[in-house]
């Protein structure tokens, strides 16, 4: 045996992390929305061997203290990632003991030396960020916001941007008009900015347990039956005007673990994801 070969054999390699890609038949797009032809990505489903994620990841979430961002924060952790958050207010109210091992940052996505510091040595962000209220302040939190932490983080050489949005409402856009197109130009700058390593979630009403100081509000109990009977009622969501109301509701776990891979998983697929999307990627993981 030559020695090229005898140190190989006992050189000890050992492969990482392990990727198995699921080739989607056709080119299916994620969302199942009927006869759209708008979306700017079309992308494949893959399916990823749940491995352990190496400790050098470091996750920025922002908006962590909220109800969503809260529950990405938690599973983040679960996985072995740094977790970091960053909000207006800073440090969580949460009482949770899992909250104690998430930097709480404080800054404002609207002031930008207020906040910048925050994406050092961060490899992958995600945004929870949004809000209601006036057309023109929903705009600004919901796009303009959003679209300062895109180009600061592309232009710190992270690696992945996970954003949630949200579902067509139908009427809904028209009465939150705000709302829907700070979502849509925040998708556009991250699709431009990121277009190998962005993710953008459309999820409906998002259920689960809302913690309210030391309060629990189980919002499960009208979510989950609603997500069962509407998960196999696709048909209903193809009514014009009416139908995108009958989007099922989608547990705020399942976001929490779609959103982390994708966060994560190099070879998670870039572009949007819709409700039926974000089902399916989660019954994946729970194999």
């Amino acid at each position: 045996m030559s020695p090229m070969a005898s140190r190989l054999i006992h050189s000890g390699l050992s492969l990482s992390r392990l990727y198995v890609i699921g080739g989607s038949k056709n080119g299916r797009f994620l969302s199942t929305e009927p006869n759209k032809v708008d979306e700017p990505f079309k992308v494949e489903e893959a399916e990823t061997v749940d491995v352990p994620t190496p400790p050098s990841e470091k996750l920025l979430v922002l908006g962590g203290n909220g109800f969503v961002g809260s529950h990405i924060c938690r599973e983040a952790l679960n996985r072995g990632l740094t977790v970091a958050s960053l909000s207006r207010s800073g440090r969580s109210s949460l009482h949770d003991s899992w909250a104690k091992n998430v930097a709480w940052l404080q800054g404002n996505l609207l002031s930008s030396n207020s906040w910048k510091e925050a994406l050092n040595g961060v490899t992958s962000v995600i945004s929870c960020v949004g809000g209601f209220g006036s057309n023109s302040y929903m705009y600004k939190i919901n796009g303009t916001a959003n679209i300062n932490a895109i180009r600061a983080a592309a232009e710190k050489g992270v690696k992945r941007f996970v954003y949630i949005s949200a579902a067509d409402f139908g009427l809904a856009n028209y009465l939150l008009q705000g709302y829907y197109e700070g979502k849509r130009a925040a998708e556009t700058e991250l699709l431009t900015k990121f277009p190998y390593g962005g993710v953008i979630l459309r999820p409906g009403f998002i259920y689960g347990t809302r913690s309210v100081g030391r309060m629990k509000l189980p919002l499960g109990v009208v979510g989950s039956p609603l997500e069962m009977v509407l998960q196999y009622a696709k048909t209903l969501n193809q009514l014009p005007v009416v139908g995108p109301m009958f989007t099922p509701p989608i547990n705020v776990t399942a976001v929490a673990k779609v959103v982390v891979r994708a966060a994560t998983d190099p070879v998670f697929p870039p572009g949007n994801i819709d409700v039926y999307g974000i089902q399916r990627f989660s019954q994946q993981m729970s194999r």
